[in-house]
């Protein structure tokens, strides 16, 4: 559903693990902690890399002689990004709606990374997958993203369709090219838009200011092209409830696209959405949007509908998903706000 995101800007280190300690670890060495944990490692191994400072424990360096205390983070870094042999499988539960002999359908909870990168090398998605299914395809480019032939931000919910087999990675990936899949959000904006439906077109790139943001570039002098259909399903005075339906899937599209014409998303800390942009900014309106941002601490994004036709049997298949609790009770303050 996204663009493969460029990460030329990378720090040197490229975090390989990272292991909270268990609450009932006893005290031993962390060199002979970790030999235990890390697949392969040997002392000489594990000693070097504290030498160099590349292990630290709770964000500070260690020595070998350390001994590890319940609830540690320690972390292992090293001058070169994880290889593809280097995907660990972690067994983390995932909500499975649909799954046959070619695909599964996934309901992603927020807050989990979809597949392994800069600073997220473990429990992803793709972590999960490589733990509970075998022989999974790469995607097209051959990058280490096992079954995966679209990806949903870490912090947005919902939707997500995996390829098992070769032939419905590349059927699949077809669609997406041809823009046949059917893919709708549930977003919650800051705002009424004006026309309440209507389509967004505009090129989506990175931000000549900052390359982790996406901007709109409506004369198409940067990015690629890009259309959301949105459809407002309920207005609550100071935020809407928006349907956006995805013509094409480029990087951060819906939430580049809402801040475009003016209502981006409810609590989108990237797109300057965790902030109050209508009401009055203090008093008791500002205790109550406080509340609603504790409510759902991150952007109000869920993929909630996907379409697709069956690789194999060429039917078409319809998922819908509900909104997650926290989207659900953040939609359910503004909703008691406005009868109130």
């Amino acid at each position: 559903m996204q663009d493969t995101p460029d990460f030329s800007d990378e720090e040197e280190l490229y975090e390989h693990h990272r292991i909270v300690v268990d609450k009932g670890q006893g005290l031993l060495r962390v060199d002979r902690y970790l030999m235990d944990r890390i697949q392969n490692a040997t002392r000489t191994k594990i000693q070097a890399a504290i030498d160099t400072e590349s292990v630290k424990v709770n964000d500070r360096p260690t020595k070998a002689s350390y001994k590890v205390k319940p609830l540690d983070v320690i972390t292992v870094s090293l001058p070169h990004p994880p290889r593809e042999t280097d995907i660990a499988p972690e067994n983390i539960p995932l909500t499975i709606v649909y799954e046959d002999a070619d695909l599964l359908v996934l309901n992603k909870p927020p807050g989990m990374v979809v597949h392994p990168a800069h600073g997220n090398w473990s429990g992803t998605v793709v972590n999960a997958l490589v733990y509970h299914f075998q022989h999974l395809p790469t995607s097209q480019n051959g990058a280490a993203r096992p079954g995966l032939v679209h990806r949903i931000d870490k912090d947005t919910s919902g939707l997500m369709v995996i390829a098992k087999t070769e032939y419905a990675m590349t059927h699949l990936a077809r669609q997406f090219f041809e823009h046949t899949i059917e893919r709708t959000y549930n977003a919650l904006v800051w705002g009424i838009p004006n026309p309440a439906a209507g389509t967004i077109t505009g090129h989506v790139g990175r931000s000549v200011k900052d390359r982790r943001v996406m901007a709109v570039y409506p004369d198409g002098s940067q990015g690629k092209h890009a259309v959301t259909h949105y459809k407002t399903l309920e207005t609550l005075q100071y935020v809407s409830l928006v349907q956006c339906k995805l013509e094409t899937g480029r990087t951060h599209q819906i939430r580049a696209h809402m801040k475009h014409i003016g209502h981006p998303l409810f609590n989108d800390a990237t797109y300057g959405g965790n902030r109050i942009l209508r009401g009055s900014p203090n008093g008791s309106f500002k205790a109550f949007v406080d509340n609603a941002f504790a409510l759902l601490p991150r952007q109000a994004l869920h993929a909630k509908s996907l379409g697709f036709q069956h690789p194999r049997t060429k039917e078409w298949l319809q998922f819908d998903s509900e909104l997650p609790d926290d989207f659900k009770a953040a939609l359910a303050k503004w909703q008691r706000q406005q009868g109130s």
